[in-house]
């Protein structure tokens, strides 16, 4: 009973946030401030779909690596332009609930950054996977552009150095590579 009063209150919070996001965006006066709220609104969906998973897991500690790719990938759908498709491929396997959080966010970061320069905010797929290999598991997020040096572009580009911060907190190892597709990998223990 308690667990569940906690679900519907948390579920509640974070939809509360969502709309204070959302009316603020509307309501700001300038298009960073506009585009900075959306971005953290984006943000927050991303954790809000990683928490129903969460909560929807008969096990309180672990849940399952294939639902939350898929989960957290539908909630990023609805928030990119309708030429863009994001394909989901996820390995049935169990994650600890300590890595649902930082992992939606590497996905959302990995997703937005990959609509923007990718497919350039034009038409294109961009594939997600969450596969096991061997004891670890493997984040990718794979686009038809032209990708990018992450050195080259470390210092101005803040999304991927939070992505490079979430990833050590996964005690993972973060990779950018260009040949033959653009991918952005996140290699971490179960």
């Amino acid at each position: 009973m308690l667990l569940n009063e906690l679900k519907h209150r948390v579920k509640n919070n974070m939809q509360l946030l969502q709309s204070l996001l959302s009316s603020a965006a509307r309501d700001a006066e300038s298009q960073e401030a506009t585009a900075v709220l959306r971005e953290a609104g984006d943000r927050l969906s991303a954790m809000a779909a990683a928490q129903r998973v969460l909560y929807s897991s008969a096990d309180t500690t672990r849940f399952q690596a294939d639902a939350f790719l898929d989960a957290v990938c539908g909630a990023i759908r609805h928030s990119v332009p309708a030429d863009v498709r994001i394909e989901s491929r996820g390995t049935p396997g169990e994650l600890s609930n300590e890595v649902a959080m930082p992992l939606a966010l590497i996905l959302n970061e990995l997703l937005t950054n990959a609509v923007k320069h990718g497919v350039n905010g034009g038409t294109g797929t961009i594939r997600a996977s969450l596969t096991r290999e061997d004891e670890s598991f493997v984040l990718a997020v794979e686009d038809e552009g032209a990708g990018f040096d992450l050195e080259a572009v470390r210092t101005n580009a803040s999304g991927l150095r939070l992505v490079e911060g979430l990833s050590r907190q996964l005690r993972g190892r973060f990779e950018v590579s260009r040949d033959p597709v653009s991918r952005c990998t996140v290699r971490f223990a179960s």
